[in-house]
């Protein structure tokens, strides 16, 4: 019975095998004196039953002592790459939003970010403690990205944070921001993506320090806002062709004549500001896929999608890229040694048709990576993108300045839930269940998935000699 229950001890099989060849070679060498110890356990049973135990406890354990030690070893723990990773959480219940930034927003560093690092490819993983703000304690959202107000049934969508892949990015540090950007000037130039991601910072500092408007154009489409507690200005100029252009569209996007466009001159509604900018996040894009008359040389040389005009189809490519070459060789060019962000494109999400032709987006919830693959045209204006800017960053470094790289399309495409959709009104459906609404499935709700752009922005901002 003995050597069953030290056999049933909780040891390794190694050790188990060992113990019982051992016990078993004590039991046949004793079997010679099986009549002495007869006679010791008539005399003295409890003596020798205690002696015999004591005696093989003693070399049992120091069998074991020395197997553990031996086979210790085998139990190393298994490499990373062998260990299973949790899985990531799809949905989590629908709560309201927090409006106070949490802790870690504010102490949270990045020291130990991967130089090699792409902070642009990952995951957008759910995340219970919201955004850091909400349509409510935040006044400069626009009436057509305020989903909430407007009546949007779902806020599942406000519970996601972008995570890449190989490293970890903090959250937004507003008070941080504000801290290294006192007496300092700050410019989104674009269109209306721009101003709807510089109301998204507005919103998140507004946490710390509301902002006073200080200037608007006549249709409110540039702004211009002053932190007085830290001298800080931020602004948004709207060009949403970055070139000189002459516009014939109403705010609806209604168009009475065509686009004209001059591919050989900067807008100086920006460039006549841009002297006075310490830091610019700039971007261009979905503009040009409309329709439009290319200048060059003081002279028509060609245009996009004008049949019947009798002129050269140059395509929207053609002209994003010689808009884009002058862009960047005036920043990289000229005396002002700003922090320059550019931009890439900004993908959609209408499914079905078009704004114009009743698409629509009506998903609760991100795509996984490598579900959705991007559109020709995101993937031609990205392409450009990349390698003008490639060209570019090499002489900005050459001239003392700051080109990062904002690259938010590919973590863009994968939230379809985010954009207002019919909700860009009012409640659409007061009236009629089943009214048709015309969508808004490219600008962002805020709160919404857009505020995870400032998380990179900071990033870059801060740590931006690890990343290209």
């Amino acid at each position: 019975m003995l050597i069953h229950r030290l056999l049933s001890l909780s040891l390794s099989p190694t050790a188990q095998r060992f113990l019982g060849l051992f016990l078993h070679q004590m039991v046949k060498k004793m079997k010679p004196d099986s009549k002495l110890l007869l006679s010791l356990h008539k005399r003295n049973h409890v003596f020798v039953k205690f002696a015999v135990s004591f005696l093989l406890l003693g070399l049992a354990f120091r069998l074991f002592s020395s197997d553990s030690i031996r086979i210790s070893s085998q139990l190393e723990t298994p490499p990373v790459s062998e260990r299973k990773t949790e899985s990531p959480v799809v949905s989590v219940p629908i709560q309201a939003p927090v409006s106070a930034v949490s802790p870690v927003n504010e102490n949270h560093t990045s020291d130990n970010v991967a130089e090699k690092c792409d902070i642009f490819t990952g995951d957008w993983i759910a995340d219970k403690s919201g955004p850091a703000y909400t349509n409510e304690s935040c006044h400069v959202v626009e009436s057509h990205q305020n989903c909430m107000r407007n009546g949007r049934p779902d806020s599942g969508y406000l519970f996601w944070r972008w995570r890449p892949l190989d490293c970890e990015l903090p959250r937004f540090n507003s008070k941080r921001f504000l801290d290294l950007m006192r007496n300092k000037s700050w410019s989104f130039v674009g269109d209306s993506i721009s101003r709807n991601h510089v109301q998204s910072l507005l919103c998140i500092l507004s946490q710390v320090e509301q902002a006073v408007e200080i200037y608007h154009d006549e249709e409110y489409r540039s702004k211009r806002w002053h932190f007085p507690t830290h001298n800080f200005t931020l602004s948004v100029i709207w060009t949403p062709f970055l070139t000189k252009s002459a516009i014939f569209e109403d705010m609806n996007g209604v168009s009475s004549s065509e686009i004209q466009l001059y591919l050989d001159k900067l807008d100086e509604t920006w460039t006549n500001q841009y002297k006075n900018f310490d830091y610019v996040v700039i971007a261009g894009g979905k503009w040009f896929l409309k329709t439009a008359i290319y200048h060059e040389n003081n002279t028509i040389a060609g245009c996009h999608y004008c049949p019947g005009k009798n002129l050269t189809e140059l395509g929207f490519d053609y002209a994003y890229r010689k808009a884009l070459q002058l862009v960047l060789n005036f920043l990289t060019r000229h005396g002002q040694k700003a922090f320059v962000f550019f931009r890439t494109t900004t993908p959609d999400h209408f499914e079905n048709g078009e704004w114009f032709s009743g698409g629509y987006c009506n998903r609760t919830m991100p795509f996984k990576d490598g579900e959705v693959d991007m559109r020709d045209v995101d993937r031609i204006m990205r392409d450009i993108e990349l390698e003008e800017f490639d060209k570019a960053a090499a002489v900005g470094s050459e001239n003392g300045v700051i080109l990062k790289l904002l690259d938010t399309t590919r973590l863009s495409i994968l939230r379809p839930d985010g954009h207002p959709g019919p909700y860009r009104q009012f409640q659409p459906f007061a009236n009629e269940k089943n009214a048709k609404v015309q969508n808004d499935c490219l600008h962002w709700c805020l709160p919404g998935p857009i505020d995870s752009w400032n998380d990179l922005v900071m990033e870059l901002m801060v740590n931006g000699e690890k990343y290209r």
